[in-house]
């Protein structure tokens, strides 16, 4: 494949990831109080991961101004807290995968993302919902324990479980169609793939459900 063919091969996948975030935004969304927990970052992250933090960022960009001018409900203040949480989550993770491409930086990144949007979206609660809610600061910081802080934290490790969950299928189904180039060392280390996968998959959905309990019986309070 020419390094023209692979360019526009990876726009159009760039673009695929951007669409089905869309989608994802549209249609899988669950209601917590004021909040809304969706999981259309997973297909960002993927995204991040798969082609490069830069196209994850323009597609965590994307997303949500295309939210702003179609259906949202939350305006610019929607828009301002979705850029933040898909940016800061799928740069973090991406540029950390970036430099160590293995299954140990991707999970190391997808930690590390979970902490840093989990911090990040708590400050931009206590700075910009007042705003929104027509409250005081004091006010929201009091909803830290026991909202704001549980449900981006459940949020984000949702997500990341989905990215892990998915990975692998992806990535190969990609690799398959001419969208991503195959590595030279995959050869090396398919003797330990099939229990890893096992492993990761198994902890993947055990983390969804975990964090699908805590948003319906706990969080829906």
């Amino acid at each position: 494949m020419n390094h023209n063919s692979y360019k526009i091969k990876r726009l159009t996948a760039v673009a695929m990831f951007c669409a089905l975030s869309y989608v994802c935004m549209l249609f899988v969304k669950i209601p917590v109080q004021f909040l809304t927990l969706d999981v259309k970052d997973s297909l960002i992250i993927l995204c991040s991961l798969l082609f490069g933090p830069i196209s994850g960022i323009a597609v965590a960009i994307i997303v949500p101004f295309l939210e702003l001018i179609t259906i949202s409900g939350t305006g610019v203040y929607g828009f301002i807290m979705n850029v933040l949480s898909s940016v800061v989550f799928s740069s973090v993770a991406g540029v950390i995968y970036y430099y160590r491409k293995s299954m140990v930086g991707a999970v190391i990144g997808l930690i590390t993302g979970v902490c840093a949007v989990t911090a990040v979206m708590l400050l931009a609660n206590l700075l910009i919902t007042p705003y929104y809610l027509g409250g005081s600061p004091k006010d929201v910081a009091a909803m830290i324990p026991t909202v704001l802080l549980p449900f981006n934290l459940v949020k984000a490790t949702l997500n990341a479980a989905i990215v892990l969950l998915l990975y692998k299928p992806i990535s190969t189904v990609l690799k398959k169609m001419g969208f991503l180039k195959t590595s030279t060392s995959q050869g090396q280390t398919s003797a330990k793939s099939p229990l890893r996968s096992v492993i990761v998959t198994s902890a993947s959905i055990l983390i969804i459900v975990a964090s699908l309990l805590i948003v319906f019986f706990v969080l829906k309070k």
